[in-house]
């Protein structure tokens, strides 16, 4: 639990939301806004982050949800992971947010509280990045849709009391060729080493990354090698590695040389996988 001298606040609307934001900062509260809320409690805990208000925008409607149209899967950064997986809308998505943590947290982990997480795994997050999906934010200047490569860079990119309202992904993209896979040195639920997502549009592959550098990325230049079907896939897979945006983690979870070694094995997984289909 956070400390009592911390003050809550559940608001109704997107408006409410961020007047109140405002309102609080200002009054040099340092608002957080709140959405799973797991985070949250963890940092304030080791005194990681400081707010004296919490703004919770779970009773917000927009941000609760998730529902499939003539044209997009509207998914609300409300919504806990465990939803994302009774209602099957998008199976990467699903197969993709069950790797998270265990299932009670993941009744507690919302989609945007993943996305917008300061742990740098952000899992949820592949497969819109490979969906080419929409983000949906709410700010002082109104509410805003941008294609998640403008935003996303690294983390999600907001301005001060901006959040994350909702994702839109075009229906084409749910039933896509796909492989999703999470890799662990240690044990089933501990944290991973690398999650790999991938999907398979006009025959070309697209392919994410969690864990395997300090951030979550989808990168055109190694999908650029690893399509390149005029090389033996051994060769492709070299090439690709000389593109990733940032040197392999060497962490507790695993040295650089062995996630080197997973990476290139699953990537030929991944590449046999898919090309067969």
């Amino acid at each position: 639990m956070l400390t009592t001298d911390i003050e809550y606040y559940q608001p109704n609307s997107l408006n409410e939301a961020i007047d109140l934001f405002f309102q609080l900062k200002h009054a040099n509260k340092q608002p957080l806004y709140y959405c799973g809320g797991t985070e949250i409690i963890t940092l304030h805990r080791l005194n990681l982050i400081r707010t004296g208000a919490i703004i919770d925008i779970k009773n917000i409607p927009e941000c609760k949800i998730f529902e499939l149209n003539d044209h997009f899967l509207i998914a609300g950064a409300a919504i806990p992971l465990t939803f994302l997986e009774e209602i099957n809308y998008f199976p990467l998505l699903r197969k993709t947010s069950r790797g998270i943590a265990d299932h009670t947290a993941r009744n507690k982990i919302t989609l945007g509280g993943n996305i917008c997480s300061q742990i740098f795994y952000r899992e949820a997050l592949l497969p819109f990045l490979l969906a080419d999906s929409y983000v949906i934010l709410a700010g002082l200047d109104g509410v805003k849709s941008l294609p998640i490569h403008t935003v996303f860079n690294q983390t999600l990119n907001l301005v001060e009391g901006q959040f994350l309202v909702q994702l839109h992904t075009e229906r084409s993209y749910l039933s896509l060729p796909h492989y999703t896979i999470k890799k662990r040195q240690q044990w089933d639920t501990g944290y991973p080493l690398i999650t790999f997502a991938a999907l398979k549009k006009d025959g070309q592959l697209r392919i994410a990354f969690s864990g395997l550098c300090p951030f979550p990325f989808r990168s055109l230049e190694v999908e650029k090698e690893l399509n390149n079907r005029q090389l033996l896939i051994d060769e492709r897979i070299m090439n690709a590695i000389k593109y990733l945006p940032s040197p392999i983690l060497n962490d507790v979870e695993g040295s650089k040389e062995y996630r080197l070694f997973v990476l290139r094995n699953t990537l030929k997984d991944i590449l046999i996988e898919l090309e067969a289909e």
